[in-house]
């Protein structure tokens, strides 16, 4: 069985249910809409943000209608801030086809993010439960600030590791902990399994990002970026942080990470950095924290999940985010 059949096996007839309710949600009849939204529903993805809502709800009693409308909420809101971030970032491409951006244009771009964004809290609404609509909203907040971080720490002089898990934990993990978080509210599930869970995701979703961070470092098809994408956008991500601060000596790389910050840096010098990364153990330091992050997570499931089915789902997504190719 291929991992992901795996992940989704506890839940298969609930997120075959998810999916036929989200695809009704980003349809809508009217000519331009109704063109953007069909470009945005081709790309698809393969929702993990979403399966694991549901699964966290089923570890804590079963998925009700609410669950399947925050699980919309979420996803919906994740896709308007990348409709939202790709115009941010200029960017012509995502999952390997064109950005609403490079497909119509800016104005579009920014509108049909904000339509989705509407739906995201019109769907959330109908969970009718207050902290789940809560939750959803103060997550928004949080990914919009670590955008605004994420802006700010490309002008900061400083390369530092604890800015670093800052952005990552608002850009990236935030949205997974949410996932995990409102899964377990809307099974009923108490306080305390409520913050466990929200704590899993979290560990997990700085796992996502730091394999995500090291993709940046290897030429690849498959990932669909090239070598330094990263540092070509003005960001210094874990391997390259921890090999400049384990080796101050080297005043040239230091020199050219304060050029990928400045914005300066051309492709030849990208190499280097890369390269001098690779040499002194940036990888390898960036694959033992997200084994650190692993077996955090992996706490979780020996004491909060008693269903086995799940167990062993939960146990196989923690290892297709480390082990995944793109």
């Amino acid at each position: 069985m291929d991992p992901l059949s795996l992940i989704k096996q506890p839940i298969e007839q609930e997120f075959s249910e998810f999916t036929e309710l989200f695809s009704q949600t980003l349809t809508h009849g009217d000519h331009l809409l109704a063109e953007v939204l069909s470009h945005i529903r081709q790309r698809g993805g393969k929702r993990m943000r979403p399966i694991l809502t549901l699964l966290i709800a089923k570890n804590y009693g079963g998925v009700t209608m609410a669950t399947q409308h925050a699980a919309i909420g979420l996803e919906l809101l994740h896709t308007a801030s990348l409709v939202h971030d790709d115009v941010v970032d200029e960017s012509e491409e995502r999952r390997g086809q064109a950005s609403v951006n490079a497909t119509y244009n800016n104005k579009v771009a920014v509108l049909t993010g904000d339509f989705i964004l509407s739906t995201a809290l019109l769907n959330v609404s109908y969970t009718n439960n207050q902290r789940i609509i809560e939750n959803l909203a103060q997550l928004g907040r949080t990914l919009a600030s670590g955008e605004l971080l994420q802006l700010w720490n490309i002008s900061n002089k400083d390369i530092s590791e604890d800015i670093y898990y800052d952005v990552i934990k608002q850009k990236t993990a935030v949205l997974f902990e949410s996932c995990a978080a409102i899964g377990a509210l809307s099974a009923g599930a108490t306080d305390d399994d409520v913050a466990q869970a929200a704590r899993f995701g979290q560990n997990l979703g700085i796992m996502f990002q730091i394999r995500d961070d090291i993709f940046d470092y290897y030429d690849s098809k498959e990932i669909g970026k090239p070598t330094g994408n990263d540092m070509a956008e003005g960001k210094l991500t874990l391997p390259v942080i921890y090999a400049l601060n384990q080796n101050p000596q080297y005043e040239s790389m230091m020199n050219l990470a304060r050029k990928v910050k400045a914005g300066t840096i051309n492709t030849d010098e990208i190499a280097v950095l890369v390269e001098f990364t690779k040499q002194h153990g940036g990888i390898d330091y960036a694959e033992k924290r997200m084994e650190d992050f692993h077996r955090e997570a992996l706490k979780y499931l020996e004491e909060s999940v008693k269903d086995d089915a799940i167990r062993v789902s939960l146990s196989a997504y923690l290892d297709y985010v480390i082990q995944r190719k793109k």
